[in-house]
């Protein structure tokens, strides 16, 4: 099952202004990036990349079967990224298969949910997996997402100091990845905690609401301006494999891609590419 939607600015994209400047600049060829996104099941993974892609948020998503693959563009001044999002399902019956997605990949988000302690924990462990056994340049961001939900009280800033909410029941596989209704549930994850845990294990570090479009786009951003562009070309034109990371540049988000996902196989495949660089 395949979706396709017209290429529009996600939240956070630079000015039109800026978009229609690039678009009159001859086209460069685009460098691709593959990006992982791991974490435990219902965090929220294929919500943030669908904000980011086709900046839609489905209330009642359904689990990631496998893996889905999807597209978008981004460019770094006068250079255009193509990522290769690679948004793999939770469950822990499909764990056997990340390898095969995080093999190669030149950047990994990791996804925790702020109001299940839990799922930090196995962000943790998949943390701990990639510097294990992913390419040893990777850049990780750990993401905490549905930053919506954190109420006022429990500081929906920088610093929590929280009294931990009662833990929700923990999701079965067939929740892989589902939007349900959570609202009312508080913090347990305190932005600090997160925060300094990243910054050891020298991890960038956001929170995020798919649901609002807050800070998605910003943890792309930041994945990108990582990237070792000049590395990536070379191993590219080399072994036809573009790997790496560091950097620094302006990113500009240019279009939206399509979504499939196709679980036969483990693994959801097809490209609906509609940059409009």
């Amino acid at each position: 099952m395949s979706q396709e939607n017209s290429p529009r600015n996600a939240p956070g994209a630079m000015p039109s202004a800026a978009n229609s400047a690039s678009q009159t600049s001859a086209p460069a060829k685009p460098i691709q990036i593959k990006v992982v996104l791991l974490g435990e099941a219902a965090v929220g993974k294929s919500s943030l990349v669908l904000r980011f892609v086709n900046d839609e948020f489905q209330e009642n998503k359904e689990p990631t079967i496998g893996a889905a693959f999807l597209t978008q563009k981004v460019r770094l001044d006068d250079t255009v990224l193509k990522l290769d999002i690679w948004d793999t399902a939770g469950q822990e019956r499909f764990h056997s298969l990340a390898p095969m997605y995080y093999r190669n990949a030149q950047a990994a988000v990791v996804v925790y949910d702020i109001t299940r302690s839990s799922s930090l924990d196995r962000a943790k462990s998949w943390i701990k997996e990639l510097q294990r056994q992913a390419n040893p340049n990777i850049v990780i961001a750990l993401v905490g997402n549905k930053l919506d939900l954190a109420s006022d009280s429990n500081e929906n800033s920088n610093s929590g100091s929280n009294s931990p909410a009662p833990q929700p029941e923990e999701s079965n596989d067939t929740n892989e990845e589902e939007a349900a209704d959570t609202e009312g549930q508080s913090r347990q994850v305190a932005t600090a905690t997160a925060r300094t845990y990243a910054e050891s294990m020298g991890l960038l570090f956001l929170e995020a609401s798919a649901k609002t479009g807050e800070g998605v786009v910003e943890t792309f951003t930041e994945i990108a301006k990582k990237l070792d562009l000049n590395q990536i070309t070379n191993s590219s034109r080399a072994a036809r494999s573009g790997q790496l990371n560091s950097g620094s540049v302006n990113v500009n988000l240019l279009s939206d891609a399509g979504l499939t996902a196709d679980g036969s196989d483990g693994g959801g495949r097809a490209n609906a590419d509609n940059c409009a660089c």
